[in-house]
């Protein structure tokens, strides 16, 4: 196996800043897609005539949310290792057209109902794969473009504009998708053909690839598991037999067992072999295990937040302050909008100061003002004051960006040049896997407060509006996950439940408005969501908590890639 050296970086800034401007625009991009497909959801099912709270059809929902995330979480590794092999530029530049054409193939969709969703969901994972390529190789091409003093605040911009695609995309998506459901992929076409010509014009290699073999029993490995155990995690959200949930179903259990089985034999065959696709070696390297560890713990706190703070607007506090449920999920997008501007202020400033102080102290003050904000978060009322509301989301996003560009530039300033491809695929892995593992955390936890207090408190409410005892009983012990994704979803329940079992039509006008009304499914949700809360916030202020650990063993010092580099 070929040595790799880093050739000299680029010397003209002129190319500096067309690597960042185009990473940046493929970054902003991706991570858009990622939400604005979350947001316009309703639009999206009502044009392919589609329920998506039917049970049958919970399935094609979760795909739709979790599925793009889970193909990056297992793909981005290799990808980044290929990078590594056949040059960065190339991977990413190809990854850049797997994305567009899959973005024109999503507009075009030919069929309705289940062969519909079945359409969105294919070509939403090959699109996640171009995002992969993109995610990948990202980093690594600013990396070797850029000079150590300079390198924090390039990923620092770097970073902003992925998560500020993520917040922004929950507005396009409600905007987008009040003219034309289509109109969510559309966005993506015209940036995407630009992009594309851009890249392959104006980019070029500024580091040898290294070559070898591509580590096939590796990549099917760590594929499998991590697949095994995504696609459990979404199954096991799903209920089960009378269950609130599927983590008793043999098929989820079966994936688990087997995704883990698969972890293990990974590890093993990439402890021994010459050339693997996850250089364990690079855990070797103090700064990078610290950083990855942190990274992890952070992406799982924040992971799942954004769907539990969505469906606290839509669900209760968007309805309860007068919110029509259609107008719910475009206004919810535009409530979080403090969060977003919070990471914009702070990261391209601490990526700037991380390059002149370093990434240690930063990154650990970030970690402990994201921690903070889950606390204010768990002593805010259900029915909270927006201003505070608001200060809080600020505080976490401000937080968000102290973490992030330090956290980065210091994982892939850490290791030798050769290898920052595959370094970089698995930074993006953890944070990938654990976004994807959180939705799958923080939902179940919300499932599981909601289960058992939810069934009561809504059989009991119907009943003492007029609904029979067996109609209210059945619509109480529906799923719950159908009550969290109405909330999401910007659908009113309760309507929902009762016109399902045919209840609605027997009830005196004065008892239908009242029931399908902006308070009474808002007002029954507040108690059992609320204690889900709690819980939620918890966890993430504990996992905040080990990031700052994490942070603090991180060295004061230069590190040995940077020492190469001088």
């Amino acid at each position: 196996m070929a040595v790799a050296t880093a050739v000299e970086p680029a010397a003209d800034k002129r190319y500096q800043w067309v690597a960042l401007t185009n990473t940046t625009a493929a970054m902003f991009m991706s991570a858009l897609d990622g939400s604005i497909v979350l947001i316009a959801l309703p639009p999206i099912f009502r044009g392919i005539h589609l329920d998506p709270l039917a049970p049958g059809n919970i399935a094609y929902l979760l795909w739709m949310i979790m599925g793009y995330r889970l193909v990056q979480a297992v793909f981005v590794v290799s990808l980044g290792r290929l990078g590594d092999m056949f040059g960065r530029v190339r991977i990413y530049n190809a990854g850049f057209m797997v994305f567009t054409i899959a973005s024109v193939l999503l507009s075009f969709d030919p069929f309705d109902g289940a062969h519909g969703a079945m359409w969105l969901i294919g070509w939403r994972l090959l699109q996640a794969v171009g995002g992969s390529m993109l995610m990948a190789n990202s980093a690594a091409i600013l990396t070797d473009a850029f000079p150590a003093h300079r390198r924090g605040f390039a990923l620092g911009v770097n970073q902003v504009a992925a998560l500020a695609g993520m917040f922004i995309g929950l507005v396009a998506g409600g905007l987008l998708s009040a003219w034309d459901w289509r109109a969510v992929f559309w966005v993506n076409v015209p940036v995407g053909i630009f992009g594309t010509y851009w890249a392959y014009r104006r980019l070029r290699e500024t580091s040898r690839a290294t070559g070898g073999r591509i580590d096939w029993w590796g990549n099917v490995t760590f594929a499998v598991g991590l697949g095994a155990v995504l696609i459990g995690v979404t199954q096991g959200l799903q209920p089960y037999h009378g269950h609130a949930m599927g983590w008793t179903n043999p098929s989820v259990i079966t994936l688990l067992t087997v995704g883990l089985a698969s972890l293990i034999v990974f590890y093993l065959i990439e402890s021994r072999i010459a050339e693997p696709m996850f250089d364990l070696s690079l855990f070797k390297i103090h700064d990078f295990t610290v950083g990855n560890a942190a990274s992890l713990a952070i992406s799982v706190a924040r992971g799942g937040l954004q769907f539990v703070l969505v469906i606290w607007l839509q669900g209760i506090w968007l309805p309860l302050h007068g919110y029509d449920y259609a107008d719910t999920p475009l206004w919810a997008g535009i409530f979080l909008l403090p969060m977003t501007v919070g990471f914009l202020i702070s990261g391209p400033v601490s990526g700037y100061l991380s390059d002149r102080f370093g990434s240690r102290g930063l990154s650990t003050a970030g970690a402990a003002v994201f921690g903070s904000s889950f606390v204010g978060l768990m002593l805010l009322p259900v029915q909270f004051p927006y201003w505070a509301f608001a200060t809080l989301i600020a505080v976490n996003g401000i937080g968000s960006g102290m973490f992030g560009a330090p956290n980065t530039s210091s994982i892939m300033s850490s290791v030798p040049a050769g290898k920052r491809g595959a370094a970089s695929g698995m930074r993006s892995t953890f944070q990938n896997s654990g976004t994807a593992v959180s939705i799958g955390v923080f939902f179940s936890l919300m499932i599981a407060g909601l289960a058992s207090k939810l069934p009561r408190a809504l059989s009991g409410g119907l009943q003492q509006q007029g609904v029979s005892a067996h109609a209210a009983t059945q619509v109480g012990h529906l799923p719950p996950v159908s009550s969290l994704f109405a909330a999401m979803l910007g659908v009113n329940p309760v309507q929902h439940l009762l016109s399902g079992v045919g209840a609605l039509n027997s009830l005196s006008p004065g008892a239908q408005a009242t029931l399908t009304g902006r308070e009474f499914f808002p007002n029954l949700l507040s108690g059992p969501f609320h204690h889900g809360l709690i819980v939620v916030f918890a966890v993430a202020t504990g996992l905040s908590a080990l990031a700052m650990i994490a942070c603090l063993g991180r060295s004061k010092g230069r590190n040995v890639a940077q020492d190469e580099e001088s």
